[in-house]
């Protein structure tokens, strides 16, 4: 990758990281939406019992980490950037750092497995945004595909639902059911 590429980045939804920042981060996600008042403070009351703080951000720091750590043992010194669509750090301001920094060409890897709008279509919206933010300057930004069935992915959702099967009762096994949901403000 580091040949075809100057950069890579870790593109993904934000979260806040204290309880100040719940509300600004709940109105940015539904902004244009129309989501009464009432219901962004019900979903707030959610973020403060963890004292007002998402875990994604943490979670992709880490991850860079990882990735840095991989890049680094395979010789590589590839930079890798962090932007989010709904919180600091903004891919829009990222991307204009990565163009201060001369970065001319860029792999986006977009932390959302799934397909559909806002796992997919949505984080190309968010490249193109920022890149016309950065102005002509900007670097080119080349998502890379959703990963939902890639096999280690999907090794890894296995083991993990092996791993919780296992822990359930053994007369229980054979009936237990794996339900998938999603979330929404």
């Amino acid at each position: 990758m580091a040949a075809d590429f100057d950069a890579l980045l870790l593109l993904s939804f934000g979260g806040p990281e204290g309880p100040e920042q719940v509300m600004p981060f709940l109105e940015n996600v539904t902004r244009g939406r129309g989501i009464p008042r009432e219901r962004l403070e019900a979903v707030a009351e959610h973020y403060q019992h963890f004292g007002g703080v998402s875990p994604i951000n943490g979670i992709n720091r880490a991850l860079i980490e990882q990735i840095e750590a991989v890049l680094a043992d395979r010789g590589s010194d590839l930079p890798v950037y962090f932007g989010n669509r709904n919180w600091e750090p903004f891919a829009e301001d990222t991307v204009a750092a990565m163009r201060d920094n001369g970065v001319r060409r860029a792999a986006v890897f977009a932390t959302s497995a799934w397909g559909g709008y806002s796992g997919c279509a949505q984080y190309q919206e968010d490249i193109t945004r920022a890149r016309s933010a950065a102005g002509e300057s900007a670097p080119e930004l080349v998502k890379l595909r959703q990963f939902f069935d890639h096999p280690l992915f999907v090794q890894m959702f296995a083991d993990a639902v092996a791993d919780a099967a296992a822990t359930l009762p053994e007369d229980l096994r054979g009936r237990a059911r794996l339900v998938f949901t999603a979330h929404s403000i």
